[in-house]
């Protein structure tokens, strides 16, 4: 990653993936100026998706959640550059995609320092023609192979140290190609050791469990004994 610093802000960046103008990249209306936004999405504050010649891009901004955020809706506590959340999360991203993982490739971050808090944008890959699990399990089930691919990838990830502290499956995608992918690792960090590993894992089984009367999704026990034995290797 390159780094552009100034007295108020930090950018880091891949020039592989973009040229020059980092500054602009986090700006909706720039890239709406090149006709190159294809679609967002509404959740915590927007996604913009942005089309490039390197590949798909989402632009997001960071918001707080829950009462804190109502109140302040998208500063954080300045403790350092690299401890801002978009430092901490487009390394880690870049951690996973050397590492073997597949993730979003990490594009850019910024921070800006106002004062004793700072703001934050990040640019990664779009994950292109891809659904998460709720909307595929609402239509049918995975085969065991499927089951098994999503526990490697998970493992890939937990070689790595990475505990991913939102692990469920709305953040697990399919793609048209039949690859499953592990998305939004704001807030996740390396830890030593291996007992977490465990409740990161029962994480997901809860989550399997929940969507179940939520949403209907068809999957049932017996089939996270296909996913745990893809983890662990048998």
């Amino acid at each position: 990653m390159q780094v552009i610093s100034s007295k108020i802000s930090r950018i880091w960046y891949d020039d592989s993936l973009l040229g020059k103008e980092p500054a602009s990249w986090f700006d909706p209306a720039y890239w709406q100026q090149q006709e190159a936004i294809t679609g967002q999405a509404n959740g915590r504050g927007t996604t913009y998706f942005i089309s490039t010649p390197k590949l798909p891009m989402a632009l997001r901004h960071y918001w707080r959640g829950g009462l804190l955020g109502r109140l302040i809706k998208d500063q954080y506590v300045f403790t350092g550059w690299e401890k801002t959340r978009c430092a901490e999360e487009i390394k880690l991203l870049q951690l996973l995609a050397e590492g073997g993982v597949r993730v979003p490739r990490p594009v850019a971050a910024r921070a800006v320092r106002c004062g004793l808090t700072y703001r934050a944008d990040i640019l990664t890959e779009q994950v292109a023609d891809a659904s998460d699990l709720v909307a595929v399990l609402q239509q049918r089930r995975l085969s065991e192979a499927e089951w098994r691919d999503i526990g490697q990838l998970i493992k890939k990830m937990h070689n790595l140290q990475v505990c991913h502290t939102d692990l469920n499956i709305h953040n697990i995608l399919l793609d048209d190609k039949g690859q499953f992918w592990l998305i939004d690792f704001d807030k996740c960090y390396q830890s030593k050791g291996d007992k977490w590993k465990q409740s990161n894992l029962e994480r997901l089984q809860r989550s399997l469990r929940k969507e179940v009367q939520r949403f209907s999704i068809l999957w049932n026990e017996n089939e996270w004994n296909w996913l745990y034995s893809g983890y662990i290797g048998r």
